[in-house]
Parts: structure tokens; C-alpha cells; sequence
């Protein structure tokens, strides 16, 4: 006997956030302002949690060879999880990392998450229930161990993948082997910081050797018995209907098995990816445009002051203190972002009479599990979803419609099909990175600080778009109004200011918009961060004194101090710098973590370079060294190729750039010389790290060009004139 399981319940992804305020307080406040900025503050101030519902039987599967398998819900997509949570498990059940292998868990076979892999939570939210689980497998092992070795409890201790004591020992595989019963532990005591022995190691990545191999982990990787090939037409307008279709000329190419029309898509299925293809440009579709859009109509439309606005902060009276002279304003934007991932949409689906296997690089295995039955009119348990590892995901692996299209061309031909976007497609109906217009404004008193602060932010939806609705609950959007991903970041975290104000604008687009990795923390932390230093410049005051003089004395204000402070210090904050170079410093907190940035920038003809990166973060306890500075690193890369180069723009209705070279992007060239990441030491339980360290660097990157050339760059790109 190997595999531990048994019967498993559903359990329930919880953030500690304002979405079960907002249910509990009740839907006769929904209207109210001033509830709107507690629930804002406390979706900010979140804290990761998981709320496990399944057995410890369910997570884990041991072999007779003494391997240990972990069914992980959550989903590998480069953020090495997987790693940390090796980490948590060994840390407790007594094993060595290498013993380790984790899998992702199947929606048939393993705990099920029923959100997503996402929003730097996972780590921080399995600390706890991983650690426990992990615990409770221990002391079931050492209890069926006793018995097996006819010796107490007591007397016994696990450690390595063996139980041993009393001059008797036994391997968890020959505890797996003999054991007929599995009673699991109500409540086990967990190891405190000072014991831990594996958690705070740098152990490499566990999937590092099969990825360096080229082993074929990926959804494009796929392969199924007698697979087929399928292709589906998708527009190249936005805001665009499909018309007359005629598919004659398709139908009859080579190699042609099945053109199906479906009330929301076209899809050809072939013999080959190619002759799919081919097959596809055969088709004829008169799309009907509701308007031919052009880039400066998506600009006005996302001005600050259309839509519809809602006040996320507000401390004192901004509007009466920023009435009058002296009051200093500016206005920022950025542009439609693509997410440019390596690896593009698809999905592999055999649809049969009563069952669907399904093979895919999904965020969200539970969501995509549940449109295919709901769309195939079976029940969820008939499909079985297995996520594999994802070539890339940053938000845009959270809506799968393509997995549904490959259910339904599976079930036209009753053979496997293998559905995959071109780079074109993937490009072309990408759930965009929205597009942002802020209009900061504020008013320093006697003394060189900030008296009042607003900050208006405009930007299509991300968190409540359509496809959004399955990810976040329906009941959570006429609570806040304003869309909570749009405006993640554009709250003030500097509290001791008198006079604060935040007001989101919410704008329909004529396109897809979505989650971008840390949604909106770059665009509003860009916008808030260069207009601090702005503030910093005009008041006389060094920019990092002027922060570190605004922040309220309270833990998370004293976490975010101590982070400025060790980002000037050990990045040298001052020190004098070559001519035609300069340092530059933002801040921000995101996901509960304080992180700063120190950048050394030169300025050469119109070419700006970034020499170095300093960046401090403090992420509460940390499980992998090695893994937060690497997720640090990649972070500040993927900010720094939205900061100097990526945009997207509309033009004659259609979206532009949709291929890699003309949509501009960071490449190893462009890449500091130096990346050193200082992780402050802290004894609060792990936060998130995948994406807060975004959120400076496009600030810190325009600062420095400002003490180098006295330009202000207020737009993203940052382009010098």
C-alpha cells in the first residue's frame, strides 16, 4: 500500500480581507463611503491565510521505496512554490528535501484549490497549514510505527523517513506497507523558529534538474494517444461581433477532420498543427465592428474624471486643505501592458462519454474544471483536470476559455485534441495590463512636510472584469465600487500625514483587461513614489528623511522605516556618482511587505541604463533565501521592462504590437549589472514576495533620471525627450 487517502471534503481559500467584512456587515451599508475606506485599508493591510479542509492523507503519498510525495493545489509557474513548500513539509515530517517530490494534485485526486495561484499568497498562506499537515502525517506515522514495533509512542522518534527508538527503527514506506488503520491527530505542536533546520536554508529548486534537462513539463509539452490538433478563429479587432461565416473552402482542405461552429467560436481540427492552421485562414468572417477604436480614443477615455469615481482613504480633510495657492500637482500615466509570456495558451483535452481528462498550464485548475462541465453538462468530478507547469503566467493563466473550446472540439471528434493561441493570437487577445491617468495633488506646510495628499487613479477593470467574476466573488463588487485590483498600490502608506485621500475612477475599455502581475502596484506606486520625491525635491529635504519622517510609528509603519533605512544603507544612499549618473529611491508596501529600492542609473544620448539595484525587503520569516531573492531579481527585470520599453497601442481597431521585436522588451543587455537583495530578518509569519518588489522600481529608475538630466518623467514608458 502507497498512496494515503481516503474520502476528502471541500475547504475554502480565505484572505483575511474585506471580502467576509463586507458579507458580515451587511448589504444596508454596501453605499456607504466611509465603509468603502475601512474595507479598502483592510484588503491592503491582508494577511494570506488557507483554510484546509482536507485530510493529511489526501496531501501526501508514500512509496514502498520511502519517497514522499506532496499533491500540491497550488501551481508551479517559475515562483519555485513548489521548493517552499517542500521546505515546510520537510521541516516538520522529518525528511530531507530530496525525498521530496511535488506534484500538482488533479481535480479528481488530491486537494483542490478553488481560487487560484495568485496574488503572492501562497507560501504566506500555507505556512501554517502545511506545517500542521506535515505534523499531523509525523505523528500518524509514529503511531502506526508503535504499533508495528510493539514498542509507545514515547518512545519513539521520526526523523530522516524513518521512525526509530528502543534499538528498533522502520521506514515510513514499511510503516505505509503494514498499517491498517490512520487516525488523524486533532491538534500537533509545531516547531518554533529557534528549531528549524530546513526552513530559512537556501535548498536549491526541486524542479531545477528536469528543467535544465528539457524534461517535458509544460502544457504545450502535452502529448496524448491518436492526438489530434485543433485551431480556433479569433478576431483581430477589439470591441468587434462575429457576421456571416463561411467555412466551405476549410472544410475542404487537406488533412481536415472537423470545422465546428459554436454560438461563441470557430474551431478547425486536423491532422496537424499545421493543416489546422491553414485551415483557419480559410475561413472567411465578416466581424462587425461597434466602432473602429484609435489609441488617442482609449486615451481620453481613461482621464481622470470619466467613469465613475469611488473614495478608497481618507484621513482628515484633503479637499478643504488643498483649496488655495501653493498646492502642487502633477499627472502620470501608463499603457496598455501586454504579459508576453513564454509559453502561450492551450490546452490538451480528451472529451469521452463520461469523463474528461484534461491537460493544461491553468492558474486556476478548480474555475477552468467548472466551466468545462458546466459547459458540457456534466458533473465536476467527471473531469479530471491535471495542471502541469506553467511557461509563464502573471495573471493571464487565470482566464481559460480555450480549455472549454478544446473540451468541445474533443467531444466533435471523439479523439484527443491539442489547442494552442500562435504568438500572434496570444498577443492579439491578451487580457491587457489596463491602461492608467493619475493626477496627483498636495500642500506642504512651514516645516517642508506634507500638510495634504490626493491621489486620483483612473483604469479600466482588473480584478471585476467578466472572467474576473469567477475568481473574485459577484457579491464583492458593488461593496467596493471601485475595482480592488485597479487600485492596489494607489493607497498612502505614509500615515502620519494629517490629510489623505485616495479616489479610484473606474472605466469600461473596448478590450480585455485583467490581472498583470501585482496588478495595479506599478502604475500607482510609479505615480505616488515620483511624486513624493517631487515633494521631497521642492521641500529641500533628502527624499529618504522625507519619507521616513511621514510614516506612522506602529508596526507596519515600523517595518516599512527599517526597510527604507537598510535600502540607503546598504546601497549607499548619497555617495557621489559619476557625471551623467545619479541614485534614485522609491518605496513601497505591498501584500503586507515593505520593500525599497536604491537604483544607480546612467543616462547615455536619449539611452537610459540601470547600473544597480539595491533592494531591501522585509517578507516576515523566510522560508527559502535563495527563492526570495530570486523572485525579488525576476520582479525587478519584469518592472523594469514595463518601466523602459513595453506598450501596446490601439490603432484602426486593432491592438499593436502582436509579435516579439516590435513589442519592446528588457533583454539581458538591458539588465543591471548588479541586483543585491538584503532580506531583513523578521520574526513575523511569511508574506508575499512574488510581486511587492515591482512596485518601487519604476519610481526609483525616473528619480535618478530627474538628478541626472532635471527631466520629470511622468509617462511609462519612460522615454527622455
Amino acid at each position: 500500500m502507497s498512496i494515503l487517502k481516503n474520502k476528502i471534503t471541500r475547504r475554502n481559500f480565505i484572505i483575511k480581507s474585506a471580502i467576509g467584512t463586507g458579507v458580515a456587515i451587511g448589504v444596508g451599508m454596501i453605499g456607504c463611503s466611509p465603509l468603502r475606506h475601512t474595507l479598502a485599508q483592510t484588503v491592503d493591510e491582508r494577511a494570506a491565510s488557507y483554510d484546509n479542509k482536507y485530510p493529511a492523507m489526501a496531501w501526501f503519498e508514500i512509496t514502498a521505496k520511502n519517497k514522499l510525495i506532496l499533491y500540491s493545489p497550488k501551481v508551479e509557474m517559475g515562483q519555485g512554490v513548489f521548493t517552499g513548500m517542500a521546505q515546510l513539509v520537510a521541516e516538520e515530517l522529518g525528511v530531507k528535501v530530496e525525498r521530496i517530490q511535488v506534484v500538482n494534485a488533479s481535480t479528481v485526486n488530491g486537494p483542490v484549490d478553488p481560487v487560484s495561484t495568485g496574488g503572492s499568497t501562497t507560501i504566506a498562506g500555507f505556512y501554517q497549514p502545511l506545517r500542521e499537515l506535515a505534523a499531523k502525517m509525523r505523528e500518524m506515522l509514529r503511531s502506526n510505527a508503535a504499533v508495528l514495533m510493539g514498542v509507545g509512542v514515547a518512545d519513539l522518534t521520526v526523523g530522516n523517513g524513518e521512525v526509530y527508538g528502543k534499538g528498533k527503527k522502520i521506514t515510513f514506506g514499511k510503516i505505509v506497507e503494514g498499517a491498517t488503520e490512520w487516525k488523524e491527530p486533532k491538534k500537533v505542536t509545531l516547531k518554533t523558529k529557534d528549531q528549524f533546520k530546513v526552513i530559512g536554508k537556501p535548498i536549491p529548486r526541486v524542479d531545477l534538474v528536469p528543467k535544465v534537462m528539457g524534461e517535458p513539463l509544460f502544457g504545450f509539452d502535452v502529448t496524448m494517444p491518436d492526438m489530434l490538433f485543433g485551431s480556433v478563429v479569433r478576431s483581430p479587432y477589439i470591441d468587434a461581433k462575429m457576421g456571416a461565416v463561411d467555412t466551405s473552402a476549410a472544410e475542404k482542405m487537406p488533412g481536415v477532420v472537423k470545422v465546428l461552429i459554436e454560438e461563441d467560436f470557430i474551431g478547425v481540427v486536423a491532422k496537424s498543427r499545421v493543416e489546422a492552421e491553414q485551415a483557419k485562414k480559410a475561413i472567411n468572417v465578416d466581424w462587425q465592428l461597434n466602432k473602429t477604436w484609435q489609441q488617442n480614443d482609449i486615451e481620453k477615455a481613461i482621464k481622470v474624471g470619466q467613469g465613475k469615481a469611488y473614495t478608497i482613504q481618507k484621513v482628515g480633510n484633503a479637499d478643504r486643505a488643498l483649496q488655495g495657492k501653493d498646492v502642487i500637482s502633477a499627472e502620470y500615466t501608463s499603457p496598455i501592458g501586454a504579459h508576453a509570456h513564454l509559453e502561450p495558451n492551450g490546452a490538451v483535452v480528451f472529451t469521452e462519454t463520461d469523463k474528461v481528462t484534461v491537460r493544461m498550464s491553468t492558474q486556476v485548475p478548480r474555475v477552468t474544471r467548472d466551466e468545462i462541465a458546466k459547459r458540457l453538462g456534466m458533473k465536476d468530478e467527471q473531469v479530471d483536470l491535471q495542471a502541469t507547469y506553467l511557461g509563464g503566467g502573471f495573471g493571464r493563466r487565470l482566464h481559460t476559455p480555450n480549455a472549454v473550446q478544446a473540451a468541445l472540439m474533443s467531444k466533435a471528434v471523439g479523439r484527443p485534441v491539442h489547442v494552442f493561441f500562435s504568438r500572434q493570437e496570444e498577443f492579439q487577445n491578451d487580457t491587457f495590463r489596463p491602461p492608467t491617468h493619475h493626477i496627483l495633488k498636495a500642500r506642504l506646510n512651514d516645516l517642508g512636510m506634507i500638510e495634504a495628499i490626493e491621489h486620483n487613479v483612473s483604469s479600466g477593470d482588473v480584478a471585476f472584469t467578466a472572467d474576473g467574476s469567477v475568481i473574485v466573488p459577484g457579491f464583492v463588487e458593488p461593496i467596493f465600487g471601485a475595482d480592488i485590483g485597479a487600485w492596489r498600490g494607489g493607497l498612502f502608506q505614509y500615515h502620519k500625514i494629517p490629510n489623505l485621500k485616495a479616489v479610484a475612477w473606474r472605466v469600461s475599455l473596448p478590450f480585455a483587461t485583467s490581472w498583470w502581475r501585482s496588478l495595479g502596484l506599478l502604475a500607482n506606486t510609479f505615480a505616488i513614489e515620483s511624486f513624493l520625491d517631487e515633494l521631497a525635491t521642492e521641500s529641500g529635504i533628502d527624499p529618504v528623511k522625507f519619507r521616513l519622517d511621514q510614516i506612522q510609528n506602529d508596526h507596519r509603519g515600523n517595518k516599512f522605516k527599517e526597510v527604507i533605512k537598510m535600502a540607503a544603507e546598504k546601497g549607499k544612499w548619497g555617495k557621489p556618482m559619476p557625471k551623467g549618473s545619479a541614485q534614485g529611491f522609491a518605496a513601497s508596501v505591498d501584500a503586507n511587505t515593505p520593500v525599497a529600492h536604491v537604483v544607480e542609473v546612467k543616462v547615455e544620448g536619449k539611452e537610459i541604463k540601470v547600473q544597480k539595484v539595491t533592494c531591501a525587503i522585509d517578507c516576515g520569516i523566510v522560508v527559502n533565501p535563495d527563492g526570495v531573492k530570486a523572485q525579488c531579481e525576476g520582479a525587478i527585470i519584469m518592472g523594469l521592462s514595463a518601466s523602459l520599453f513595453e506598450k501596446m497601442e490601439v490603432k484602426d481597431g486593432q491592438i499593436t504590437p502582436i509579435i516579439y521585436g516590435p513589442y519592446k522588451m528588457a533583454r539581458i543587455a538591458h539588465a543591471p549589472k548588479e541586483i543585491n537583495t538584503v532580506i531583513i530578518d523578521s520574526e513575523d509569519d511569511p508574506t508575499g514576495v512574488g510581486e511587492p518588489p515591482m512596485g518601487p522600481i519604476a519610481a526609483a529608475v525616473a528619480n535618478a533620471v530627474y538628478r541626472i538630466t532635471g527631466q520629470r518623467l511622468r509617462e511609462l514608458p519612460l522615454t527622455l525627450a
